[in-house]
């Protein structure tokens, strides 16, 4: 009776819930286009997937978005221009991604940023459901040669309209996603990025400035937050990482471990990537697939640009232009 009970007290506040955050109706600006004005060739093929906090829903101008923040930032470290190709829909699942990722593998990434998860955890979808989406399309980015970021679901506990204590569930089955995420990403030969607490310190101590006017999508400042958190992971998933971040740094509490043990470690933890790595010729040891569990150091914030958008122009296999 007590469990029926509860049961049917979660229910209500995920409709009060609901009621309050509204429906996401509204077309976020469309990232796709080029970036680095100025900057030499080949560009750099990004895709972005997902979601709405991939999208970017809530803002009005396109440089405002986390592609835009995206491009923007890999062309200025990279020295090159970018190509962005933003496919993410507002309310996906982790089950929509086939579609994304078929809209996406035409034009042929060097690297595709997924960022999936939140809306698997407002419409109850089974953890092992949502996972297994997400490892198929990781799988077939990976075998058309793109590198693959995934921004893991986020700590969903920080929402303001979810009362307790469904905010305390939204937690729990939040990061137990996360965890699992990572794990399946890894295995397919991704890497992971921990958004878990991107909702978390700093956006729960200052909504009105990091979440929008929802109070559940977040705002201009934290979508740019988002951003510098994925920016030095796929910049090393392009291979550009900094020399001096080609090893784990003890110092900075970078390790290798086991994948099982890393993705709770992450989920808690944010910024925290996960990527497959050998110990002694071996990928897996008796608990599972080896990671390099990295913190990765922040990059100096770049003023994003709205993209070019040449009607036609299009980056071909070697990342010139297809028509001109």
């Amino acid at each position: 009776m007590l469990g029926a009970g509860l049961y049917g007290v979660l229910i209500a506040e995920a409709k009060l819930a609901r009621r309050v955050i509204g429906n996401a109706s509204k077309t976020p600006p469309d990232a796709t286009g080029w970036y680095g004005r100025g900057r030499p060739g080949p560009a750099i093929k990004i895709a972005i997937l997902g979601d709405s906090s991939a999208a970017g829903y809530g803002v009005d101008r396109v440089e405002l978005t986390p592609g835009a923040h995206l491009g923007s930032g890999v062309a200025a470290e990279a020295g090159r221009r970018v190509h962005l190709r933003s496919v993410a829909k507002v309310g996906a699942k982790s089950s929509d991604l086939a579609a994304q990722v078929d809209r996406a593998l035409p034009g042929q990434p060097d690297v595709a940023v997924i960022l999936v998860g939140a809306n698997d955890v407002t419409h109850t979808v089974l953890p092992s459901a949502s996972v297994r989406s997400l490892a198929e399309a990781v799988r077939r980015l990976r075998a058309e040669g793109a590198a693959v970021v995934v921004g893991t679901c986020p700590d969903l506990g920080t929402i303001r309209p979810i009362p307790p204590p469904l905010r305390q569930v939204a937690r729990e089955w939040s990061r137990r996603i996360a965890a699992a995420q990572a794990i399946a990403v890894v295995d397919e030969g991704g890497r992971t990025v921990s958004m878990g607490t991107i909702l978390g310190p700093e956006f729960d101590t200052a909504p009105a400035l990091f979440f929008g006017p929802d109070q559940f999508h977040p705002s201009a400042d934290g979508y740019k937050a988002m951003a510098a958190v994925l920016l030095p992971s796929t910049l090393a998933a392009l291979g550009l990482a900094p020399e001096e971040e080609s090893a784990p740094e003890s110092v900075r509490g970078e390790r290798v471990m086991p994948v099982a043990a890393a993705a709770v470690e992450a989920a808690r933890n944010t910024g925290t990537e996960l990527d497959g790595t050998e110990v002694g010729g071996e990928q897996r040891g008796l608990r599972g697939r080896w990671v390099e569990l990295r913190h990765r150091r922040r990059k100096p914030a770049t003023e994003a640009e709205p993209p070019e958008q040449n009607e036609g122009d299009d980056p071909g296999p070697d990342g010139g232009l297809a028509t001109q």
